[in-house]
């Protein structure tokens, strides 16, 4: 499964490489990237004006048709606000939130969060 990932102050790159599996980073740069296959998307949480970038990344060609989930991260002190980016995700292009983190993640979240993966990913006979 691949993941897509956003990352900001790098805690959300430092999450990804824990988990060791096929990821592609949104650039700020360039977002317009078409991913042509199933993915998860995993985005920390600031205002939308920062992770902008992540809207123009969906909505570029066909990428939001292959958008499986979202996983967000965030700090938990800021309550109703933790993962928000991830739950308006969620909302706007009507697919599941997958997991939430804090920070870079602990390992029991790398192992969790890989759980979730690999009940997403397509079952090989």
């Amino acid at each position: 499964m691949k993941l897509v990932f956003f990352s900001v102050t790098g805690q959300t790159r430092r999450f990804i490489k824990k988990l060791d599996l096929p990821a592609y980073e949104i650039e700020p740069a360039n977002p317009f990237f078409e991913i042509n296959e199933p993915f998860i998307l995993i985005v920390p949480t600031y205002d939308q004006e920062i992770t902008e970038v992540v809207n123009d990344f969906l909505d570029y060609k066909s990428n939001q048709t292959y958008l499986l989930g979202v996983a967000g991260s965030g700090n938990r002190n800021f309550a109703e606000l933790f993962i928000y980016t991830a739950k308006d995700i969620a909302r706007d292009y009507q697919v599941p939130l997958l997991f939430a983190f804090e920070f870079s993640g602990t390992s029991d979240d790398v192992e969790s969060f890989k759980k979730v993966v690999s009940e997403l990913e397509p079952k090989r006979n």
